[in-house]
């Protein structure tokens, strides 16, 4: 199944559960807005490249909507659409008062140069700054993208809008951003994860972990898990004696 036919049908179990009618599940599943637009770049050898960015604004009842922005070659409405009815989900099961949105462009990075991946993203607020803002949608670092990228759109979408640092979240220090917040995703996910090893009363010093996925969160919770006690391997290892957690 593709992801968005996932992510629908675990929504439909959860519906279920709670008894929700089809109208409300129709109400809760539709998103409330979403928007492609074109980004049309000089690439740095002089040609023209085109990609396509995505903004799918899922819902905003409890608040602003929040969600990550990737760059990566597999996103498509499917992909971005899936992880903002997601954003949804996850923020509301926190009671955290935001709602769900999710965002990206179809390129890849490692193809591209800083140059090429700064007029791009600058072209993406060109065309998303009326839908976006600190009141309305937060875009957030996800995949393939950074603080660097996070400046990015808080300059650009200042000069619409007047200077703006809570646009974005992610940002550097230096530019109103938090401490902390580029650790923060793979700190969260080792802190649950030792809890539920608690829980079930499975080892922690000495165990063996393999981790499979070494970018921005990876690669800090390899650092967690190791300050924890575990032994920690980023080799593609098969499961047998390992835990194994991969991370996207």
């Amino acid at each position: 199944m593709s992801p968005l036919e996932v992510t629908r049908h675990y929504f439909e179990k959860a519906a279920e559960v709670l008894g929700f009618d089809k109208r409300t599940r129709v109400m809760l599943w539709t998103p409330s807005r979403e928007v492609k637009v074109e980004l049309t770049v000089e690439m740095d050898h002089g040609e023209i490249g085109t990609f396509i960015g995505y903004r799918i604004q899922h819902d905003s009842s409890r608040g602003p909507m929040k969600g990550g922005l990737r760059y990566h070659p597999s996103v498509d409405p499917d992909e971005v659409g899936s992880l903002a009815s997601l954003m949804t989900w996850k923020t509301a099961v926190a009671n955290i008062p935001f709602g769900g949105a999710k965002g990206g462009v179809a390129c890849d990075p490692k193809q591209l140069s800083r140059r090429e991946l700064e007029i791009i993203t600058r072209k993406l607020v060109d065309g998303l700054h009326d839908v976006i803002g600190p009141t309305v949608d937060i875009p957030a670092p996800d995949v393939n993208t950074n603080a660097q990228v996070m400046a990015w759109i808080m300059d650009q979408y200042s000069k619409y809008k007047g200077f703006s640092p809570a646009v974005v979240t992610g940002k550097p220090v230096g530019l109103h951003g938090s401490l902390g917040r580029e650790a923060a995703t793979g700190r969260g996910a080792i802190m649950a994860l030792l809890e539920l090893l608690r829980t079930l009363d499975r080892p922690l010093r000495g165990a063996r972990v393999a981790v499979q996925g070494f970018g921005n969160v990876g690669s800090y919770a390899a650092t967690f898990l190791a300050s924890s006690g575990m032994n920690t391997h980023t080799a593609p290892l098969e499961p047998k004696s390992y835990y194994f957690f991969r991370f996207y």
